[in-house]
């Protein structure tokens, strides 16, 4: 099994609990106007020197509608201060324009604040019944986040996101960029079906049944 299988059912598993979670449940409306979704863990330690590192993946939505092929993102820093104990943290990033989803195709790194805002994102049911999205100036990011464990000092959510190379040439072969896999020039991989039932499913059609999970062997 490739890294960017595992980390495709992760994704799968963080998004699936923040669309239920009525905590930090991210409204329908939210996901069916999204260009793209990126979904990434964090973790974090430290005693006085913090160190932080994730991995996930991010999708984008094609001209027909569906979404494209998984590429693999990381995020790893550094922090300094009175900073002690250990943390996950599970963030969906919503990408609302064109222009979000063009920075994760280049080689650059995207930065939260840097190359584009980035806003809390509305959760909850009634934003939707209320229609407040529409209502209001969408953010070209939107960011949902939780968190496990304690860490006491405070930081960036994330610092710079930025394409694993490694994880999409194990997956994909050599010559294949982040920009070609998220343009839909990679043919989508199978073991990414639970993630794509996830994005797609809505209030009206939670009662179909999941796509079976298929067991793979490790390589």
């Amino acid at each position: 099994m490739t890294q960017l299988a595992v980390d495709s059912a992760k994704a799968a598993k963080i998004l699936e609990a923040f669309r239920t979670d009525h905590g930090t449940m991210i409204p329908d409306i939210i996901l069916k106007n999204a260009k793209g979704v990126a979904i990434i863990d964090v973790f974090k330690a430290g005693i006085g020197i913090s160190g932080r590192h994730g991995s996930g993946v991010v999708v984008a939505r094609l001209p027909n509608g569906s979404w494209s092929a998984p590429s693999a993102i990381e995020t790893t820093s550094i922090g300094f201060g009175s900073q002690f104990g250990a943390q996950v943290t599970e963030f969906v990033i919503i990408l609302n324009d064109d222009e979000a989803v063009d920075s994760f195709k280049k080689a650059h790194n995207f930065t939260a604040g840097g190359n584009l805002s980035v806003a809390a994102g509305p959760f909850g049911a009634a934003v939707e019944a209320g229609g407040q999205v529409n209502n209001k100036v969408i953010a070209p990011i939107y960011s949902y986040s939780r968190s496990q464990g304690l860490f006491a000092g405070a930081s960036l959510e994330f610092g710079a996101i930025s394409a694993n190379k490694e994880v999409n040439l194990e997956a994909y072969g050599a010559g294949i960029t982040s920009e070609q896999i998220l343009e839909g020039f990679v043919p989508r991989p199978e073991y990414a079906t639970q993630l794509y039932w996830v994005l797609d499913k809505t209030v009206s059609n939670e009662g179909i049944t999941a796509p079976a999970q298929k067991k793979q062997d490790e390589e």
